[in-house]
């Protein structure tokens, strides 16, 4: 909330209207002949054999789905190929005036997309470049396969490289593009500027204008392109990725030349169906899809429908949104008019549209309609053009019959590497050769010098507790290891909900705002999606971010970006791509049943992120500098319960230099030799005074080990305790039924089989909505629950009486309820 923004309600209350300006619709009419003294005659002929080159791609995969085989030549190809036949013109419109340093972001369909953005590279890039591009990618491996036998031009070998290299890695290959793991609907090749495409409808949304996000805060030539279909314009992340685009915050409050637009196009390739919906009729109520663009901001985004079967009015449209993208004026909305004569697959028979609608489509047929204004306007013969069709057959059955080959092309012989492609475990000090943008040296931020009058260490010399204002809390070793990395790497950015003035819901951002220019710490709108979802794309692109959800409930809001986009690109890539995203999310409490849940088991529970969840100042700093020095995606979850309690276990405090602790390696917080307690989160501290009580009352002693992170995690030290308790009970503030907590007792009742005297017990919360905070006591795990369930389920206890039922019955019981 910006106080130099100050709202006016003499002015805001004045009666007035809103007032609309037309959005352009088809305008550009004009004809090869037209255009003739702005191409020269290879640039129009180089137009055509683009738009041959895609549409063959797309006809041999759908002869390989619908007949099994191609120019003779059988094969099985069991992975998805959704087609753009008839897209063409659109595609290569776009992509045309792109250079490498414009990035494209795929649609759904996005083979064409690949393939004409490739074909611009390398109509622009020299020999020299192309040939360096293709010796570095992978070693060569590539460039070594399509080279063979071949005796061409450097830029004939360069599409050779991008057809193989495409297909390859559609057909599953270990030598495509992403080593076969990304397949069809997420293949991409960044020496090009062609980024990730995206099965998820509507996925590129939010993750191109991440990219735009990034070019921009760290002063990247170039701008980026969202292609998505019509029919995601239904899709969240697409509306918040818009709505993200497009702050007032870029042009009112960043300052410098941070001052304007975000460098992005949402480029709605409008083939007019979603799947078997027609949106225009049916499922949407826009009609023309670029009339959004009118209600997102006064420029209403620039909005305009080009005539995409003309592929000089969508190289017209981009030459002329690149001026406003240049002048700072972005984001811009193009509405791209085609048409796909395939199915949404080729499983897809095209019931829901008549023949005779896809045969007048046809009949405009963007290549026939282009190749004949070629002739007309004396630059080709149909000769020429066939010519240009052999050539181009010749090529796609050559790369073709590379592809399938298994000596020539093999699959990964052992899966296990996808594992070591989880995750890419580096460390980097920095993504950024700049100097990181401040406002004041460190030692001067007013926090920081707070912070070093504090006790880092909760006790006194006589084991006496400093008061609460005077300790060194969670939130300021959170803090602590922040503003460290933003001194350290001028590529890093924070951004959330009411992360700048009010310094975060909890305090822990207090004190950035001094230290930060607006483009390295700024508010968000409630956008859950596109919080999460433009990280990804800044990250992807080269730069760290720490995105933040302000409440664990939110994650749901996020669920595609967290679920489907941040754990998984990494591996899809062939670990191409780095994906350094520390996501913040507060575990709450007091605040009932959509502000007080934890998902840390949802989160758990995905592969390719890394879960942790500190629950002491000392673990608190030194795992967050692990996460933000390391190059992986981490969901950091922070407890608000213990946002201010002091360090109380680690000897001396918290150190006031820099440290690290290794993501995954449980912590003993307290030794015992009774029984263990394995917590998660919050619950290390009811566990803590379930031991003390165990050992006044019941003389056991209970070693308690905090798990600090969830994913990966360290069985060692678990079974080491359990060898020698015998006993272990594992428990969490997460709901019992489905919780990670049973994963953990699951694996740690297999390895430590041999040891155990009685059953792994789990201890968890109630399987209910959390309620009000006067009665959550009743809800999340207690220290007498700890007491109650060895009484019950262990060993009993002399004269004890429990007060939670955990007996066998009552687990059955409740378990009929679904409770």
């Amino acid at each position: 909330m910006p106080k130099v923004q100050p709202i006016d309600p003499s002015e805001v209350r004045k009666a007035g209207f809103v007032e609309f300006q037309p959005i352009a619709v088809n305008q550009y009419q004009k004809t090869v002949k037209d255009e003739l003294a702005n191409f020269t005659p290879g640039e129009f002929m180089s137009i055509y054999h683009d738009m041959v080159l895609i549409r063959e791609f797309e006809t041999m995969l759908n002869l390989i789905k619908t007949k099994g085989e191609y120019n003779g030549t059988q094969y099985n190809h069991p992975g998805p190929a959704h087609l753009s036949v008839g897209q063409e013109s659109a595609a290569v419109g776009m992509a045309w005036t792109l250079g490498v340093d414009d990035f494209i972001f795929g649609s759904h369909r996005s083979h064409g997309e690949i393939l004409a953005k490739g074909m611009s590279a390398i109509h622009k890039l020299t020999d020299s470049e192309l040939m360096k591009i293709m010796k570095e990618f992978f070693g060569g491996s590539v460039l070594k396969i399509v080279e063979k036998d071949f005796n061409g031009t450097t830029r004939e070998l360069a599409r050779r490289f991008l057809v193989y290299g495409t297909l390859a890695e559609i057909f599953a290959r270990e030598t495509g593009f992403n080593k076969g793991l990304g397949g069809s609907m997420h293949a991409f090749f960044t020496p090009f500027g062609v980024y990730p495409n995206n099965a998820i409808v509507g996925g590129s949304g939010d993750i191109a204008v991440g990219a735009a996000l990034y070019k921009k805060v760290n002063r990247k030539p170039g701008l980026v392109v969202a292609n998505i279909g019509d029919a995601s314009l239904a899709c969240g992340p697409v509306w918040e990725g818009i709505t993200f685009a497009a702050m007032d915050q870029f042009r009112e409050l960043w300052e410098g030349d941070m001052n304007g637009g975000l460098p992005v196009i949402i480029n709605i390739m409008n083939n007019q169906y979603g799947m078997g919906g027609q949106t225009d009729g049916e499922t949407m109520g826009y009609g023309i899809a670029a009339r959004v663009g009118a209600g997102v901001n006064p420029d209403q985004m620039h909005a305009e429908r080009v005539d995409g079967y003309n592929p000089l009015a969508v190289i017209d449209a981009y030459k002329r949104k690149r001026k406003v993208i240049e002048d700072k004026r972005g984001p811009v909305l193009l509405d791209v008019l085609t048409y796909r004569f395939s199915g949404h697959s080729p499983s897809d028979a095209s019931s829901y549209r008549t023949k005779e609608e896809v045969e007048a489509w046809e009949s405009h047929d963007c290549i026939l309609s282009y190749g004949r204004q070629l002739i007309d306007a004396g630059l080709a013969s149909q000769s020429d053009l066939d010519s240009i069709r052999v050539d181009i057959e010749g090529l796609m059955n050559g790369m073709f019959l590379k592809a399938i080959d298994d000596e020539i092309s093999p699959r990964m012989e052992n899966a296990e590497i996808i594992g070591d492609m989880m995750f890419s475990n580096g460390s980097v000090d920095s993504f950024s050769d700049a100097k990181p943008e401040v406002l004041l040296p460190m030692e001067e931020n007013p926090r920081v010098k707070k912070i070093s009058n504090k006790e880092r260490f909760a006790f006194d010399s006589e084991g006496k507790p400093f008061s609460k204002m005077k300790q060194f809390q969670l939130r300021d070793g959170i803090f602590e290891a922040i503003i460290d990395r933003f001194y350290k790497d001028a590529s890093l950015i924070a951004y959330g909900e009411e992360n700048r003035d009010w310094g975060g819901a909890f305090g822990v951002y207090g004190g950035l705002t001094e230290s930060l220019p607006y483009h390295r710490l700024f508010n968000s709108p409630i956008s859950e999606a596109s919080i999460v979802g433009t990280a990804i794309g800044y990250a992807m692109c080269g730069g760290r971010v720490i995105p933040e959800i302000m409440y664990c409930d939110f994650i749901g809001r996020a669920g595609d970006e967290i679920f489907n986009q941040l754990p998984k690109w990494q591996a899809m890539s062939g670990n191409v791509l780095k994906m350094p995203v520390v996501v913040r999310v507060s575990v709450g409490s007091k605040y009932g049943a959509q502000h007080s849940q934890d998902w840390t088991s949802l989160v758990a529970h995905i592969p390719g992120i890394k879960v942790c969840f500190p629950v002491t100042p000392y673990d608190a700093k030194g795992l967050m500098n692990a996460a933000l020095q390391g190059t992986d995606p981490v969901i950091f979850f922070e407890s608000q319960r213990i946002y201010d309690i002091g360090e109380q276990f680690h000897e001396g405090g918290v150190p006031e230099g820099y440290y690290e602790l290794p993501i995954g390696e449980p912590d003993v917080k307290k030794e015992g030799k009774d029984i263990t307690f394995l917590t998660v989160g919050h619950t290390l501290y009811p566990a803590l005074k379930a031991a003390e009580i165990l050992e006044e009352k019941y003389g056991m002693s209970a070693e308690v080990i905090d798990a600090r992170s969830l994913v990966p995690f360290n069985y060692e030290h678990v079974i080491a305790s359990v060898k020698k308790t015998g006993k272990i009970i594992v428990a969490g503030d997460a709901t019992t039924r489905g919780s990670f907590l049973n994963d953990l007792a699951s694996n740690i009742g297999q390895l430590a089989f041999d040891w155990l005297d009685a059953p792994v017990c789990v201890l968890g919360s109630r399987n209910w909505i959390t309620p009000a905070h006067e009665l959550e006591s009743a809800f999340f795990p207690q220290p007498g629950w700890f007491i109650d369930i060895i009484h019950e389920r262990i060993q009993p206890l002399a004269g004890y009486v429990a007060g939670q039922n955990f007996t066998n019955g009552e687990i059955i019981r409740r378990a009929k309820k679904g409770v």
